[in-house]
């Protein structure tokens, strides 16, 4: 490719300064996108910390059936996974695809309502299902057929708004992260049918069964499991950092070729990384050593994505100081980088013979979850919420610089007693006396832990307490009259 075509490449077309006129965006769904984005995450962080102080206090199980850690835990991660993460992808993907297309979106706003509604209503129904222990206890909790049809058919639609507003751009070139947010369409619609395949007993009832079972079935719900995180909680939220760091830095990304790069290396690797989660199971050893090594090489790529995200600053890292999205933003890069190499050590044999099923596998999950995910969102809600309401600013930047250092402060109050927690649990499973006996019970390892839980919880408050100064910030942001705030000159809305 041409240098002076990477070059405008590297851009986002709307900071090109061109002058054509812009089509009219679609922008009021997304709006329902980015509350539906806030008020997901606030539950979900909620029931995350409830859940967590069920552990140290499991009397706060209640008694209840619908309360116990095992209904609340699944709910916890779907809420955070799927309702705040996918509203979060469904509002940044339908935002980019139309400024970087120069196309209003297929459908209009009927279409967008449809994803809106469609989408938010798998949400509800899987929750319900959740609570009332209507799943089909694998792995993930997946929730019933029912639910899984109607999402396909939801995801369908969105492949096709998505790639028709591609199809009909009037920008000739497809900036990369819409290759990111493809990949992650395509990619989960594969995963989800492939992992969901399921014959239902009866029409009228809720109860399926699977395609496959044991070691089959474990290693499709590992092939989904972690191909989840690749594409869901990875590549498409790569295509946000792709599009709002540059426009947050108002700098072009550092290196297009190594974007290229990146997406293709990640996209082929981490297709072949889910059995490293099988370690040391009846799964046979050359599939194992299979998802170590290519779990190992998935750190260079991912590494390479990182650096690209921070070297968009080059110039601009004073900015870090007065716009505290971007300071999210960049945080989250550091933590993805902190992720990306911890997850390819833990699925190194040696390693994950003391780190299975310990907590240290929670607080690797939740440096990413929290660290990469939530950060990431938060920058861009910071940066694209007022914008979609047509303000100039936050309502209170110090607010947002507070959400931030409390937020990283429980992050860390999280992940370091999970590591703590997690290496100890690990080495009191694996001693043993003079005799050769195990040298702790089971409950005594529970009990050697509950310290931690306590921190864990205490990190999670925070981490909520951040989410609603940010939710209350918006809030406010939204609710400042136009004569104070005024609405965005025309060049700079349509960014």
């Amino acid at each position: 490719m041409p240098h002076d075509v990477i070059a405008a490449a590297a851009v986002p077309p709307v900071m090109r300064g061109a002058m054509r006129p812009q089509p009219v965006y679609v922008e009021t769904p997304l709006r329902a996108f980015a509350v539906a984005t806030i008020f997901w995450g606030i539950a979900g962080f909620l029931v995350g910390v409830y859940i967590a102080f069920q552990l140290a206090f499991p009397v706060l199980n209640l008694g209840l059936e619908y309360t116990t850690f095992g209904r609340l835990r699944p709910l916890h991660t779907s809420a955070v996974i799927f309702a705040f993460g996918g509203n979060a992808l469904l509002l940044t993907s339908l935002y980019v695809v139309q400024r970087t297309c120069r196309a209003r979106l297929l459908g209009g706003d009927d279409a967008a309502w449809f994803l809106f509604w469609g989408y938010n209503f798998f949400i509800v129904i899987a929750a319900t299902g959740y609570l009332l222990g209507v799943t089909q206890g694998k792995e993930y909790a997946e929730p019933e057929w029912y639910a899984d049809l109607w999402l396909t058919f939801v995801w369908v639609a969105y492949l096709v708004i998505y790639g028709g507003t591609i199809l009909r751009r009037e920008e000739p070139h497809i900036y990369v992260a819409n290759w990111f947010f493809l990949a992650f369409i395509i990619t989960v619609a594969v995963l989800h049918l492939g992992n969901n395949m399921a014959l239902p007993v009866s029409f009228a009832g809720a109860k399926s069964y699977g395609a496959a079972a044991g070691v089959q079935d474990a290693m499709i719900q590992w092939w989904y499991g972690h191909n989840a995180v690749g594409f869901f909680l990875t590549a498409g939220f790569l295509g946000m950092m792709y599009y709002f760091v540059p426009k947050q830095a108002e700098r072009p990304i550092y290196s297009y070729r190594l974007s290229i790069v990146h997406f293709w290396a990640l996209t082929f690797l981490y297709i072949w990384a889910g059995p490293h989660h099988l370690h040391h199971t009846a799964l046979p050893d050359w599939a194992q050593v299979l998802g170590m090594v290519f779990s190992i090489m998935l750190w260079m790529p991912s590494w390479g994505g990182m650096i690209n995200g921070l070297m968009t600053l080059s110039g601009a890292w004073d900015k870090l100081r007065t716009d505290p999205g971007l300071r999210f933003s960049v945080a989250a890069l550091g933590f993805y980088g902190i992720a990306t190499f911890e997850g390819p050590v833990m699925s190194i044999r040696a390693v994950n013979s003391l780190s299975h099923y310990t907590d240290w596998t929670i607080g690797h999950v939740h440096s990413g979850a929290l660290g990469w995910n939530g950060f990431i969102t938060f920058g861009v809600l910071y940066w694209l919420v007022p914008r979609l309401w047509g303000r100039t600013q936050l309502w209170s930047a110090k607010l947002a610089n507070w959400h931030f250092w409390i937020a990283t402060l429980g992050i860390l109050l999280y992940i370091t007693s999970m590591w703590v927690s997690g290496i100890m649990q690990g080495l009191m499973w694996r001693a043993y006396d003079h005799l050769g006996f195990l040298q702790y019970s089971f409950v005594e390892t529970v009990a050697a832990m509950r310290p931690y839980y306590v921190i864990r919880a205490l990190g999670g408050v925070l981490f909520l307490v951040g989410a609603l100064l940010m939710a209350y910030n918006l809030y406010r942001s939204v609710r400042a009259p136009r004569e104070a705030n005024a609405a965005l000159p025309a060049a700079t809305a349509a960014a």
